[in-house]
This record gives C-alpha cells, sequence and structure tokens, in this order.
C-alpha cells in the first residue's frame, strides 16, 4: 500500500491554494461537503483536541474561510460554518487535486487506464459503505 500513500501525499501535495495546512484543508473540506458542524463535533472528527481545533478555526476565520456563529439549539455552543471564500478555496483545491489525480492517470498505458477505472469507483462506493455502516 505504500504506492497508495505516495499517490494521495502527491496529490494532496499539488493542492497549493490559500496554502492550508492539512489539518485546515481536512477540515475546510468537511465543512465543505457536510455543512456547519458544532466546534467540538468538528474536533471529534477531525480527531483533533478541541482547544487545537479552536486555534485552527480561528486562524481559518482570520483568513475569512469560516464563521463561527452560536448554536441555535444550544446557545453554549458554536456552530463552524464555511463561507463563499471558504467554498472557493475548498472547490479550487479540490480541481487542483482532480488535475493532478487526471495528469498521473494520463500518463498509464490503456490497460492500466482502464484498471484505474473501474478501481476508483469501487474504492469510493466501499469507502461510501463504511460511513453509511457507521
Amino acid at each position: 500500500m505504500i504506492s497508495l500513500e505516495r499517490m494521495v501525499r502527491y496529490v494532496r501535495y499539488r493542492a497549493t491554494t490559500a496554502g492550508l495546512s492539512t489539518a485546515a484543508s481536512s477540515a475546510l473540506g468537511r465543512l465543505g461537503r457536510e455543512g456547519p458542524y458544532r466546534l467540538t463535533e468538528l474536533a471529534r472528527a477531525e480527531g483533533v483536541s478541541q482547544p487545537n481545533m479552536t486555534q485552527l478555526v480561528t486562524r481559518m476565520e482570520r483568513a475569512g474561510l469560516v464563521r463561527r456563529s452560536a448554536d441555535s439549539t444550544d446557545g453554549r455552543g458554536v456552530l463552524v460554518e464555511v463561507t463563499e471564500t471558504g467554498l472557493d478555496v475548498f472547490r479550487q483545491r479540490r480541481a487542483e487535486r482532480a488535475q493532478a489525480l487526471q495528469e498521473l492517470i494520463e500518463e498509464l498505458t490503456e490497460s492500466e487506464q482502464r484498471a484505474v477505472n473501474v478501481a476508483l469507483p469501487a474504492l469510493a462506493r466501499a469507502i461510501q459503505d463504511r460511513r453509511q455502516g457507521s
């Protein structure tokens, strides 16, 4: 699986818009795909401590990528949501990663390209099944 790790690292490296850290890119991606999160839930989902997530959200908020608001269901809680600027960055980074992957695929032979075009959707389906099962 070293080859998969190399591919993921290469594709991530090619996404450079806004110069985000891996942690910021991951959190922004989650917010862009899934919508607003309570700060505590975002920290849990991203596998970081709440103080670390608070610092990360503060940096992203200063950059105009996210905004905080009071949770209407619980005034003690804070919701974090992506801004339009953040969505633009999220979409651009996604496009950069897709382009990087497409360039790699184009370097493959026809039979290798066919294999990738079968394998990638199958892997995506397996990931989706795991998400729905948890």
